[in-house]
């Protein structure tokens, strides 16, 4: 299983069209594996593009 830190330092995005009404906005839920992704992030958003991918051991 893949660590976060794993993957490096953040990559931080940035959202086009203004910020999320809401911090709900900032997360969904990933299609293949289920884990919630961090949208702001794009290490995370990168790795769950794969579609042979398994969930992300987030550091404590």
């Amino acid at each position: 299983m893949t660590k976060l830190s794993d993957l490096g330092p953040p990559i931080p995005g940035k959202r086009h069209g203004g910020e999320p009404a809401n911090e709900q906005e900032n997360f969904m839920t990933c299609p293949i594996c289920g884990q919630q992704i961090d949208m702001r992030d794009f290490r995370q958003v990168a790795h769950h593009d794969d579609p042979e991918h398994e969930p992300l051991e987030l550091d404590a």
